[in-house]
């Protein structure tokens, strides 16, 4: 009588790991690719909205030198806007501002921090990296430098969007001049943000200031690292 014998499946074996590796670090590129687009694309379009629906603030101009110009409060106490020129600086002087408060944490030349001076303006630095928020400490040193100032203060980072912003929404709120939806929407208007920026602002109250939690960190710097990387270029 003859014995039957079953035969069992032999286990399928697993790929080295150095082969499955550009699978993984391709579904890794994939998977960041989808968040910075979801990411980056829903922020240039509330922008873009913001931009349709916000008017600009009344007193906003064009000046020599300095992009997004315009005012922050209604007694024209503090202005916003880009990095000034050397001519920009000039022209700040000449209309009676007083102090320049610089929110660029980037290695600046000597000779681009001495052009305050020359223009005959006080210089105020403040560094904030780039897609960051101020500090608790920041902000009211700012308010305290806001209201001491010999006169009409400028405030401004790179392109006076996401810092700037930032800075701005916590001067609105912390002196009751705006809610943070309204300082979020005047800073999406002037450009867009990055995500931590945004939180920031919405999270503001007259009472306290603080930077976002850590996992709205991390994503933000994840979409906004190839704005940052190409800032750099």
């Amino acid at each position: 009588m003859a014995v039957l014998t079953a035969t069992l499946p032999r286990p399928a074996l697993r790929r080295p790991l150095s082969q499955r590796a550009p699978r993984i670090l391709l579904g890794i590129l994939i998977g960041y690719l989808v968040l910075w687009a979801a990411g980056a694309g829903s922020i240039l379009g509330l922008s873009y909205l913001a931009r349709q629906e916000t008017p600009a603030p009344v007193g906003t101009r064009s000046v020599q030198g300095v992009n997004h110009f315009q005012p922050v409060d209604g007694d024209g106490r503090l202005w916003r806007g880009s990095a000034p020129s050397p001519a920009g600086y000039r022209a700040l002087a000449s209309m009676g501002i007083t102090t320049v408060v610089d929110l660029r944490a980037e290695n600046l030349s000597a000779t681009e921090l001495a052009e305050p001076g020359e223009a005959g303006l006080k210089a105020v630095r403040m560094p904030i990296r780039d897609g960051q928020t101020p500090s608790p400490q920041q902000v009211q040193n700012f308010l305290r430098t806001v209201s001491s100032a010999s006169g009409p203060v400028f405030v401004h980072c790179g392109a006076g969007v996401g810092r700037t912003g930032a800075m701005v929404a916590a001067y609105l709120v912390k002196t009751g001049e705006e809610s943070p939806s309204q300082a979020v929407r005047r800073n999406l208007a002037v450009g867009p943000p990055s995500i931590e920026q945004i939180y920031y602002g919405l999270n503001l109250s007259p009472a306290k200031a603080e930077q976002p939690p850590l996992p709205v960190v991390v994503i933000s710097r994840l979409v906004d690292a190839p704005r940052r990387m190409m800032s750099y270029l």
